[in-house]
């Protein structure tokens, strides 16, 4: 069967991409013009470190390699793309064709393999193949908030996809300000219950007592200052998602509280003797490793089961380096917009600048550094002194308020075992806390009751 591609049917921007790798000028140009002619829209390469830089900065459906090329050879480009894309076809090729060679290709997982010269009949054959068990892409409406080429964050947001419809509880992990929020509101969207409320909350960023009211509501009159009742956010979200971001900070005496609400589906407002049923799916993150937590009795092990039902960890921009310009282009031009300036793009010298940097605010600090430069530009061009500073100026790393109120509780903590000549019982009443609770916040932050005591 004739499987040639009618190449007048299919618009350039959807035919499928084809990375062809060959030392040889005179075959990269005559296997581009066959392969265009069948209907495949061709980059070429004459050598693999090429080949790979390439595909840090382009998608493809196929890879179509010679076998025996100076520096990186074929079967070793093969070893490096399976490691970053291991969804594409890789097709090798050889003039030097034998039982070994293929035997070792086809081991590894290479698609599949010719030999040179090439018959356009087998080329058809094994080119069409390779285009047809391609996994379609689920990337969508649902995840367009999140932009990305990398090939571990296409994998994240496949396994999000395939999870999307479940309805199982789903753990984030990520370093702060790589963007665990998006990713949540991604898996609401893709999900049966995209129609109902996406509600987050932040589970480090108030006290216990005012924690427990937002997630489970209260009566008028509950407590001092409650003149109105508050429905909650477990009944806000009612057939929806709610997303529990720093799950990790939450106390341990409110986590028995959502575990029950978790295992019972229902929910009793503070002050109030009633039981409200519930119907939400939950969504959690944390940038804490909660095994370590467990062991330290910060977490409960039980809740730590029902949350962890499916795990994804987002990498850190670091990790995903090759998103870093083509975010920064994203973030610049969408702060253009928003903000009416005439920046279109950055210099050479300012992209390799952002493209190198560690990053240790994650996309939370790209995004910063890339509105501070368009607020600052007097050009179109955003000069690579305008990213000098401003990364200068993030590299204070203003602390999250989680890692505020830590310094904080610290802090306190340590005048208050000064002011009491380090008796825990007279501190946790000044504290207003109980003797175990003031034994476990020392215990967080590594302090000895003993090291206050006045000799």
């Amino acid at each position: 069967m004739n499987a040639q591609l009618n190449t007048k049917s299919i618009p350039e921007h959807v035919r499928p991409r084809v990375l062809l790798v060959d030392d040889d000028d005179s075959l990269l140009r005559l296997m581009t013009i066959r392969l265009e002619g069948e209907g495949y829209h061709i980059t070429s390469a004459s050598n693999g470190a090429q080949a790979l830089r390439l595909m840090y900065n382009n998608d493809f459906d196929v890879v179509l390699s010679d076998l025996r090329m100076p520096g990186l050879d074929g079967l070793s480009l093969f070893d490096e793309i399976i490691n970053r894309h291991d969804d594409i076809p890789v097709i090798l090729m050889t003039a030097h064709g034998t039982i070994k060679d293929a035997i070792a290709a086809t081991q590894k997982g290479v698609f599949g393999f010719l030999t040179k010269p090439v018959e356009p009949e087998e080329l058809r054959s094994v080119m069409s193949r390779a285009v047809d068990q391609k996994p379609t892409s689920v990337l969508g409406d649902w995840c367009a908030d999140i932009v990305t080429r990398s090939p571990d964050m296409l994998k994240l947001l496949n396994q999000a996809h395939r999870i999307a419809d479940k309805n199982v509880s789903v753990l984030i992990n990520g370093a702060s300000g790589t963007g665990k929020e998006l990713l949540a509101k991604a898996i609401h969207k893709a999900s049966d219950r995209a129609g109902k409320p996406f509600v987050a909350i932040n589970c480090g960023a108030m006290p216990e007592n005012l924690l427990e009211s937002e997630l489970f509501g209260h009566t008028r009159g509950a407590f001092t200052g409650a003149v109105h009742a508050n429905v909650g956010l477990f009944r806000e979200a009612d057939g929806g998602t709610l997303f529990l971001d720093e799950i990790g900070d939450m106390p341990t005496s409110l986590q028995v509280k959502l575990l029950r609400a978790i295992q019972e589906r229902t929910v009793r407002p503070v002050g109030s003797a009633t039981t409200i049923d519930i119907d939400v799916r939950i969504i959690s993150a944390t940038h804490k490793d909660l095994q370590k937590e467990m062991l330290e009795e910060n977490f409960r092990e039980d809740l730590y089961y029902r949350l962890n039902v499916v795990n994804l960890k987002i990498p850190s921009l670091k990790q995903r380096f090759e998103d870093i310009p083509l975010l920064s282009d994203y973030l610049l031009r969408s702060s253009a917009r928003k903000h009416g300036v005439n920046a279109t793009h950055f210099s050479d010298d300012a992209l390799n600048l952002l493209s190198t940097s560690d990053w240790p605010g994650n996309v939370r600090q790209l995004v910063n550094v890339v509105e501070q430069c368009v607020a600052l530009t007097q050009t179109s061009v955003i000069p690579v002194g305008l990213v000098e500073q401003a990364l200068a100026e993030q590299s204070q790393n203003w602390p999250t308020l989680t890692e505020a109120r830590d310094s904080f509780e610290y802090q306190y903590l340590c005048r208050l075992l000064n002011l009491t000549d380090g008796n825990v019982t007279r501190a946790s009443e000044l504290a207003g806390r109980n003797r175990t609770d003031m034994h476990k916040l020392m215990k967080k932050h590594g302090l000895v009751a003993a090291e206050f005591r006045r000799s």
